[in-house]
């Protein structure tokens, strides 16, 4: 486990049930998910291999070993899963060289979690290596916590790494709001017992119970938050 967990500070305002923020990365708050479908694009063609664009909604948001999976049965391609990851990485890794485009409002949001000093976690079912890259872009200096898919048994849809986060950050996973992009990733959230905020990227996300759907992140900032919260008390 290379989780970090710095300390922590100033705790949310008194009064309010909002304990701590968590937040996805790729398509939340980086303009990434189609970097992501470029790079398998390149790569099972070098393979020898077409993706159907259709495929696009099934690979968004998972594990890299469910979406490489998926493609390698899809393809039929002559490769194994581990060659497939190393490839994908380096290939994503190739284009997020330098700045990286955040989504709109995620520079604020974060910027006001961290003035009002919200405990926030970044949780991704992006590998370490990945995360460390896009940090320089996001500031490292926003997040307490950061949990990696390759740093938990089952990662997204499961609850384990938003349990993982909730647990570093020492709060109560129901008075956590996570904000997701995807199926996938809404699913672990409310297995552990969160309140969603969904901004879909790619596939659209119907609202449900405990869940709240917002086109962008200009949308959401700390009063919202507290404000859905409170809602649920």
């Amino acid at each position: 486990m290379t989780s970090t967990v710095p300390a922590l500070g100033t705790r949310t305002a008194e009064g309010s049930a909002l304990q701590a923020v968590l937040l996805d990365m790729d398509g939340t708050l980086v303009d990434t998910e189609g970097f992501w479908w470029d790079v398998e694009v390149e790569v099972f063609a070098a393979l020898g291999h077409r993706l159907d664009d259709s495929w696009r909604h099934v690979v968004v948001g998972g594990p890299m070993t469910r979406s490489a999976g998926f493609l390698i049965e899809a393809t039929g391609a002559a490769v194994t899963l581990a060659e497939v990851t190393t490839l994908l990485n380096e290939g994503f890794e190739a284009r997020i060289d330098g700045a990286l485009p955040l989504m709109p409002g995620a520079a604020r949001l974060l910027a006001e979690l961290s003035e009002q000093r919200i405990p926030t976690a970044l949780v991704s079912a992006s590998h370490r290596r990945i995360i460390d890259r896009v940090m320089t872009s996001l500031g490292p200096q926003h997040f307490a916590l950061t949990v990696a898919g390759d740093e938990v048994l089952r990662t997204k849809p499961h609850p384990d790494p938003y349990l993982l986060a909730a647990a570093g950050l020492g709060a109560d996973p129901t008075r956590c709001a996570v904000i997701e992009d995807t199926a996938t990733g809404v699913a672990a959230a409310e297995a552990a017992g969160c309140r969603v905020v969904a901004v879909p990227s790619v596939a659209p996300i119907p609202p449900a119970f405990r869940r709240t759907v917002v086109p962008t992140l200009e949308d959401v900032d700390l009063s919202f938050l507290r404000g859905l919260m409170t809602e649920m008390r």
